[in-house]
């Protein structure tokens, strides 16, 4: 599925194709919470980093964390204008981008189930769904994001990297 996506003031644009566009992994660690999460969560797609198009890279600043003491190679792009959070590149798995949903301008698709993970580092104020399709992790999913939507025949296959 081609996905179009874009920042808040308009300054940087994207487009990339994802055989994972079904946005269904909320995020509560603390960076994702703090640079990407209104609700106390972020919620990243998965896409072919080759795909990736950008307009408006000018506009584009790199944020890594730093975690135990240590910089993270996860690389969050967002915008240096307007702050919007964009995508996260790791070059630890070069073939993927993952864009995070909130950036996304094409309308997704629902997903059937949701999961919540990095529960052992949400904020305190934070309401953690807990109906029958919702599932729940203390920290990592035990499932990617591709064996997420292939379990519930949402895999793109011609897309797959």
């Amino acid at each position: 599925m081609l996905l179009e996506g874009s920042c808040r003031c308009g300054a940087v644009r994207f487009r990339l194709e994802s055989p994972e566009p079904y946005p269904f992994m909320l995020c509560y660690c603390s960076i994702c919470r703090k640079t990407a999460g209104g609700g106390g969560y972020a919620i990243n797609l998965g896409g072919l980093s080759d795909t990736l198009e950008v307009d408006g890279e000018e506009s584009i600043s790199v944020y890594q964390a730093r975690i135990d003491g240590e910089l993270s190679p996860a690389q969050r792009r967002f915008c240096g204008n307007c702050g919007s959070a964009l995508w996260v590149f790791d070059p630890r798995w070069p073939e993927l981008v993952h864009p995070f949903a909130s950036a996304i301008d094409t309308p997704l698709p629902k997903p059937p189930e949701k999961v919540h993970i990095m529960l052992d580092y949400a904020a305190p104020w934070c309401e953690i769904p807990s109906g029958e399709n919702d599932k729940h992790f203390p920290e990592g999913p035990d499932e990617s994001l591709a064996g997420w939507h292939h379990r519930h025949g949402l895999l793109d296959e011609s897309q797959s990297g």
